[in-house]
């Protein structure tokens, strides 16, 4: 089976749901432990204690079901696709010996390629380890959401939802990582990714008070709205005199000069327009202005 006519559909098209020993075509054997090199490109970074023991007390009483999956790396040497966690437990409990498959890759782009929508199809990523896959498939590959989408078997809702995440403060990703808050928590939490103090504070307030997402979302929304209030005073202060006192103003001032006049705001500074008819008028206008200038002196 070629690579590149299973590439995209996923990683579960390449492996049969029994790889038997029989197949002389079958790329199975038993493979050295010390000879498979891990994939230093894979998106898991955290493995979970409880769980890989788990994994190596059923390795050690059943073995391993399921090959890993692995690419030549030259010199009687392999390179891990996927199957990283049963390399772990397999090596905890002493084996010398893993079965493997071998996949034909023409690059070391593909194996990337190849270990990175295995491990999202396996659904066992967190979200964070999910995300940053999907960023590597977008930057490395030059894929757009859609098309990961589609390699992956997601909507394209989903992968834009899980990539938000990488907006998260380091500290608030390790969080949504180790599981401390969930990724609903952690999408609400956005709303506020401009003030990541008071993300910090919220998010003491979930772990504290043991938030639900809906309760998160209420706190958030009425934190924005509060930030929104003293931008509005402010510009309403910054507009300068209210329209009202302006238009008293102008009222008196035409009465005063016997002509129109009207003043002319930007934010608070502002020009003050006084209408003349004929060049008596503003000679008229000129000596108002003068006469009110001397009786102050």
């Amino acid at each position: 089976m070629s690579s590149k006519n299973v590439l995209g559909r996923g990683v579960a098209a390449l492996l049969p749901d029994d790889v038997s020993l029989d197949d002389e075509e079958s790329k199975y054997f038993f493979c050295d432990i010390d000879k498979i090199e891990v994939n230093p490109h894979q998106p898991r970074n955290n493995f979970d204690e409880e769980k890989l023991n788990q994994l190596a007390e059923s390795i050690r009483e059943r073995g391993i079901i399921q090959p890993l999956l692995v690419s030549s790396n030259g010199g009687n040497r392999y390179k891990l696709i996927a199957g990283e966690r049963r390399l772990r437990a397999a090596r905890l409990v002493g084996e010398e010996e893993v079965p493997v498959v071998i996949m034909e890759t023409s690059s070391d782009d593909e194996t990337l390629e190849l270990a990175l929508i295995e491990n999202i199809q396996r659904q066992d990523l967190n979200p964070i380890e999910e995300a940053i896959a999907y960023s590597r498939l977008i930057e490395v590959f030059r894929l757009t959401q859609e098309e990961v989408a589609h390699k992956v078997g997601r909507k394209r809702s989903t992968v834009t939802n899980v990539l938000r995440l990488l907006k998260l403060p380091a500290s608030l990703q390790d969080d949504v990582a180790s599981a401390l808050i969930s990724e609903g928590h952690a999408r609400v939490l956005l709303r506020l990714k401009d003030d990541p103090l008071q993300m910090q504070e919220i998010r003491d307030r979930i772990l504290k008070e043991d938030l639900s997402v809906r309760q998160t979302e209420n706190i958030c929304r009425q934190a924005v709205q509060k930030k929104k209030q003293p931008t509005a005073e402010k510009k309403k202060k910054d507009d300068g005199l209210s329209v009202a006192y302006c238009r008293s103003l102008s009222t008196q001032l035409t009465n005063q000069f016997n002509t129109k006049v009207r003043i002319v705001q930007n934010g608070t500074r502002g020009k003050l327009e006084i209408a003349y008819y004929s060049p008596e008028d503003l000679d008229r206008l000129i000596n108002l202005v003068a006469e009110r200038k001397v009786g102050q002196e």
